[in-house]
């Protein structure tokens, strides 16, 4: 009786996951059991995936575009005032058993789950890619990137935050954030959770170290400590150090926002969500300037939703700035070549874009058999492991163990502000055979086959140096005026030469890492073989490096600040210091789009952080008897200094 029940749910998860991935990409057997373990997940968790609202009402008084790391938290802080009726409308629809695995996060980068977005070709980056194009993988799914991600829990620098506030940006200083950091966390490391200043239990957001560990893992931090460097908590008072990654899992599994978030609130009613909604303009009334609703689309059928109170753009730093400059928030010239109809003249929509960049392909070889091959994970031991002990292989996160926080020799070295970040992992872009990985990453099979064929499925582990603060800036235009389109993205990686010089530094300082004794001791040793584009270079000489950072330049999925925060006095700043958009009443970004820079590290906990504060943000404004005279629904929030607007009451 028992196999009858059970039988038809684990046809349904077979189903779901090859959907999403497709046949054939992955050996089969040992990942439709780890499909069992979301049928186990509900065994001990009584939460269940929200439901779809099938039909919009009318109006409501907050409309959130976006359930990602920010929609998601905003979408539960803002109902947790009953009598607000709030509305999150996702582009995408649920996440499903296999993205539940955490060795699975690259099978999900080009599937149904992502947006798919390619930059334009050019020539400073991306040179290893297929059509000189890098991959910019997005979530198209409720919880967003938080699905898609390597959920690696990293908060910044207590200066990226301070320097914030020193734009302008009143609030944002590290201590006045870091509650809100500590508000969502449920840290289930006891050895951290007894820093109280730096971590909480209890939040939403579960933190846990990973269950599994390869014993290249160890090694990572024994080379670290023979190189100088701490071992520390990177979330804590210090960043420079190294140390075992946080991540944003629950109980071996991925703890997504959406997962959360919002399946602890399902049952709210004061909560609708509308799955693959794809948002296509903000209303905003051309006289008054304020936006009273959105137009999305779906089941083909183009609809329109009203707002009392608020929009709330959380779309993520590519789709928040194409929907302000759809609905005539943008570049004025740039939204009248798109025959466009100007709102209001906001110069930085879709510019300051940055990113963080690794040099990819940083591969040593070992002679132990301790590494993460795929045709050694493929056996029912480590299904089993996965789906009855939360444990084993299939826990690992693509084989990232290991972070470190370096200092190059550009930037400050008596300061605890790293420009470099190591990420170290158990495996690399060849122990898959060439498949996945080069697929999730864009790697042309030219180049590939050259360079990696020959140590296919050979024991390795890879360093990517990342660049936390580049100077370069990209930039997003609209192709047309039709929402559908994806816009035009422009990396402009590494046309700052100080990008290529710290990059440099951080490729031959993790050679210098990988061949420390702790390493050695598996038999570590570079695969050092010349690069096509670079071979006429005389080989670990600084021009050849800066010619190498140019080939497997790889994103790590960090695009921000294209709607950045600041000043009126700022023509550039998008958003003032509480999120209002410029020139638009009743309209506020609320994501990675309205960081002024990038923060150092990995960006999933500081968005989680600016949706909550972005929350308390709202409900200070409506709910303070201090703002009542504020909150006429005319009033223009925050129009910029020496700006007139017609017809409109002024706050």
């Amino acid at each position: 009786m028992a196999f009858h029940i059970l039988l038809p749910t684990v046809l349904a998860s077979i189903k779901a996951g090859v959907s999403i991935i497709g046949a054939g990409k992955i050996a089969i057997l040992p990942f439709l059991l780890a499909a069992l373990a979301y049928f186990h997940y509900d065994q001990f968790d009584p939460e269940n995936k929200p439901v779809d609202r099938k039909q919009v009402d009318h109006e409501y008084d907050f409309i959130v575009v976006g359930g990602g790391s920010a929609g998601s938290v905003i979408a539960n802080r803002l109902t947790e005032i009953p009598n607000w009726k709030v509305l999150l409308l996702e582009a995408g629809g649920h996440e499903t058993e296999i993205s539940d695995v955490p060795i699975l996060s690259l099978y999900l980068h080009k599937s149904k789950l992502d947006w798919g977005y390619k930059t334009e070709p050019q020539d400073s980056a991306c040179q290893a890619m297929t059509e000189k194009r890098c991959s910019w993988t997005r979530g198209k799914v409720l919880g967003g990137s938080s699905v898609l991600n390597t959920m690696l829990y990293i908060r910044g620098n207590r200066r990226d935050f301070d320097q914030w506030a020193k734009f302008g940006n009143e609030g944002w200083s590290y201590d006045e954030i870091l509650p809100y950091f500590l508000k969502s966390q449920d840290q289930r490391n006891p050895y951290l959770a007894k820093n109280t200043k730096y971590h909480a239990t209890g939040g939403y957001q579960t933190v846990q170290d990973s269950p599994y560990n390869t014993p290249v893992g160890v090694a990572f931090l024994e080379a670290a400590q023979e190189m100088g460097y701490e071992i520390r908590d990177v979330n804590g008072e210090k960043q420079t150090g190294f140390a075992f990654y946080q991540f944003t899992m629950r109980r071996g599994s991925r703890c997504s926002t959406a997962k959360a978030f919002l399946r602890p609130i399902r049952l709210r009613r004061n909560l609708h969500i509308s799955l693959r909604s794809h948002v296509t303009k903000v209303l905003i009334d051309p006289n008054s300037r304020r936006a009273y609703g959105v137009e999305f689309i779906k089941d083909g059928r183009r609809q329109v939703v009203f707002a009392r109170k608020e929009v709330i753009l959380s779309a993520g730093a590519i789709n928040s700035p194409q929907l302000l400059m759809l609905s005539g928030v943008g570049p004025a010239e740039h939204l009248r070549e798109k025959k466009i109809r100007v709102i209001h003249d906001s110069p930085g929509v879709g510019q300051n874009l940055q990113d963080h960049i690794a040099v990819g392909g940083l591969v040593f070889l070992i002679d132990h058999p301790i590494s993460l091959l795929i045709n050694r994970l493929v056996n029912l031991n480590t299904a089993l492991r996965y789906t009855l002990k939360e444990d084993g292989p299939l826990t690992s996160s693509i084989g990232l163990e290991v972070v470190g926080f370096i200092k190059t020799k550009y930037t400050n070295q008596s300061d605890d502000w790293p420009d470099m970040e190591f990420m170290a992992t158990s495996t690399s872009a060849s122990a898959d055979g060439g498949t996945q990985v080069k697929r999730a990453h864009g790697v042309s099979d030219e180049f590939y086959n050259e360079v990696y064929k020959d140590i296919n499925y050979k024991d390795t582990f890879g360093i990517f140096p990342m660049m936390l603060r580049p100077k370069s800036r990209g930039e997003i235009k609209l192709r047309s005026n039709n929402p559908l389109e994806y816009p035009l993205l422009y990396h402009n990686y590494l046309t700052d030469p100080h990008d290529v010089w710290v990059l440099r530094e951080g490729v031959k300082a993790a050679i210098a890492y990988g061949e420390t004794q702790a390493m050695k001791r598996f038999g570590a040793r570079f695969h050092a073989k010349p690069l096509p584009n670079c071979k006429h270079l005389p080989p670990l000489t600084d021009e050849y490096w800066d010619c190498v950072v140019r080939q497997y330049t790889l994103s790590i999925y960090h695009y921000s600040c294209t709607a950045k925060m600041g000043p009126a006095s700022d023509p550039y700043a998008v958003t003032d210091p509480q999120l209002r958009v410029y020139g638009v009443s009743g309209l506020r970004v609320i994501d990675a789009s309205i960081m002024p820079t990038i923060t150092n590290g990995n960006l999933n906990a500081p968005v989680i952080m600016i949706g909550e504060k972005g929350a308390d943000l709202i409900k200070y404004y409506w709910l303070t008897p201090t703002t009542r005279k504020k909150r006429s629904l005319r009033a223009i929030f925050n129009m910029r200094l020496g700006e007139t607007c017609p017809n409109i009451t002024s706050a």
